[in-house]
């Protein structure tokens, strides 16, 4: 269904200049956005600045878009523009059943990451999730729905529920929402120790500064991956431990999974 991504980058659709510039710093992906970072008055003017700036990206750029929700008066002519774009895949705001994923894709041929960001969403994610490439946590916009705080606890039904609808549907892991606080570094450590303990395979970042922090808190430390790679070596060695625990096909997974953190290349 396409590949999977693990920290797209936010830039506003209507400055060209910041795509390119994205583009440029060799981020995960970058994710065009003509959603909630473009005023409703400059929505055609960005459709028209993004279409003009894709000659001047690199032919390797993974390149998504996030387009305006079903039923808004913009979503046809993001969907006209996203047959006219060389895009990786579409984010879909607030996908709220799994029909809308696959009109989407049947429309434009491109993989769909769903952005659950409102209860109806959540009701229905295991569907949603069959029909998705991926699927994202918009966290704030869903705390705002519910009218929850925006925290790891009042949070932590919801992002189990996405992670498990992921694997049930047997999908790339998700993307966990965005950290708003650009500047504050404890914050987005924090934030991705939960992610990554919680079980998603990313992050939205809305700002260049936060990447390769990110990266870094989603990269297993040099301890487990040692351990990992013991455990790996003493399979098919019979009744042994690594660190106290017996290897078993369940310890042997969850050290595979370690590796495959590390990217390409890292076991």
């Amino acid at each position: 269904m396409g590949q999977a991504i693990s920290f797209p980058l936010f830039v506003p659709a209507d400055r060209p200049d910041r795509v390119v510039k994205a583009a440029a710093s060799g981020v995960d992906a970058v994710l065009a956005d003509l959603e909630d970072a473009v005023a409703r008055d400059r929505k055609a003017e960005a459709r028209a600045a993004l279409l003009a700036v894709v000659s001047d990206l690199a032919p390797a750029t993974t390149l998504c878009l996030r387009i305006n929700a079903e039923g808004d008066p913009e979503h046809a002519a993001d969907l006209d523009l996203a047959c006219r774009l060389p895009l990786t895949a579409l984010v879909l705001p607030k996908a709220e059943s799994a029909s809308a994923v696959a009109r989407l894709r049947e429309r434009t041929g491109l993989p769909v990451i769903a952005l659950v960001e409102t209860a109806k969403g959540l009701g229905r994610v295991e569907e949603i999730a069959s029909e998705s490439q991926q699927l994202a946590f918009g966290s704030i916009d869903f705390a705002a729905d519910l009218g929850t705080a925006h925290s790891p606890m009042a949070l932590l039904h919801a992002r189990s529920r996405i992670v498990l609808a992921a694997r049930l549907a047997g999908i790339a892991a998700p993307l966990d929402g965005v950290t708003t606080a650009v500047n504050d570094a404890e914050q987005l450590r924090r934030d991705c120790a939960h992610a990554v303990e919680m079980g998603f395979g990313g992050k939205l970042l809305i700002h260049p500064g936060q990447v390769a922090p990110a990266r870094a808190a989603f990269a297993p430390d040099a301890a487990t991956v040692d351990w990992a790679r013991r455990v790996l070596e003493a399979e098919g060695a019979g009744a042994v431990l690594v660190g106290g625990e017996m290897v078993d096909a369940p310890v042997l997974m969850r050290a595979r999974r370690v590796l495959a953190r590390l990217g390409p290349g890292g076991a």
